[in-house]
């Protein structure tokens, strides 16, 4: 983004809120366009936003919002942006090489994504995804060394270097990662994995009687909210550490009207390994005297 810019976060929970705060403390311009945090943006409430504040100059959306696992409609997210001429900055740090992302159906600017998460390698480097005509005109944008990507891909075009000492055990995992990604079939065969995982997950946890925060239908594959439950004896710390001492971490939940916590379905897991949680989440209501994992709904 310029310095002059101003940027419209599209925010249905906790990692929209983190981006407006990251673009506040970078210097430039952020307005907050705020959603439920059970339901997707709308393409159609921003398309109405960007006819009225024409000094919006970029749109920020995160792809999967994993403060409650909700998919947001990128494409038609995308459509808006181009129909405006609007800027579109991709948050896909929890779906990158597992949702579908298509870049030559769908425009953006710029499109971030990681070592870690859906590649499964370890975590540590962040990617960019950027339109050439958009990255040349970027020169002098940055307020940031480490973080000026025009200056770094200016660097490796001369040199054939990284401007600085690079993570180079991260990279070798990195590239190790992409080879099995592509031996396993690459994307559509991880959102199958990852879909099965999902599916084997929520079943188990109703069979404990949990209920996931999250319709179906908005639900990614990535990571599932879980109402806590309604027990008297449920206690999220005592529940966290019941089932870490059985060699598994829970997330605690996102939400600030909704006692919740999550449970991942990505990395280099499958079924097994989900059966495995499940199974410790049971011995752990078990061991706290709570019959079933219901909501108070």
């Amino acid at each position: 983004m310029p310095r002059d810019g101003h940027v419209l976060v599209l925010d249905n929970g906790a990692y929209c809120k983190r981006a407006a705060k990251l673009t506040e403390m970078m210097g430039r311009r952020a307005s907050v366009m705020v959603f439920a945090e059970d339901e997707p943006v709308s393409a159609e409430a921003l398309d109405a936003r960007l006819r009225s504040v024409a000094s919006i100059t970029h749109v920020v959306l995160i792809h999967c919002e994993t403060g409650t696992g909700v998919e947001n409609p990128l494409a038609a997210v995308a459509a808006v942006c181009e129909k405006h001429g609007k800027g579109l900055i991709v948050d896909a740090m929890s779906s990158f090489a597992a949702l579908p992302i298509d870049a030559s159906r769908i425009r953006f600017d710029a499109l971030v994504a990681a070592s870690g998460k859906c590649l499964e390698g370890v975590p540590g480097m962040g990617f960019v995804f950027i339109r050439k005509a958009v990255l040349d005109a970027c020169a002098g944008n940055s307020q940031s060394l480490a973080m000026d990507l025009h200056d770094q891909n200016a660097y490796m075009a001369k040199t054939g270097q990284w401007r600085f000492t690079p993570p180079t055990h991260v990279v070798v995992a990195l590239a190790e990662a992409i080879a099995q990604f592509v031996e396993q079939g690459g994307q559509p065969a991880r959102l199958a994995r990852y879909r099965d995982n999902f599916s084997t997950l929520v079943d188990g946890m109703a069979a404990l009687g949990f209920r996931p925060f999250l319709r179906p239908e908005v639900q990614a594959p990535i990571i599932i909210t879980f109402h806590a439950p309604a027990h008297p004896a449920y206690d999220f710390k005592r529940f966290y550490e019941g089932a870490k001492a059985r060699g598994f971490m829970l997330y605690p939940g996102k939400l600030t009207q909704v006692e919740t916590f999550r449970i991942g379905c990505i990395g280099a897991i499958g079924r097994v390994e989900i059966q495995q949680a499940v199974n410790a989440v049971a011995e752990t209501l078990r061991e706290m005297g709570i019959p079933s994992g219901a909501p108070a709904l």
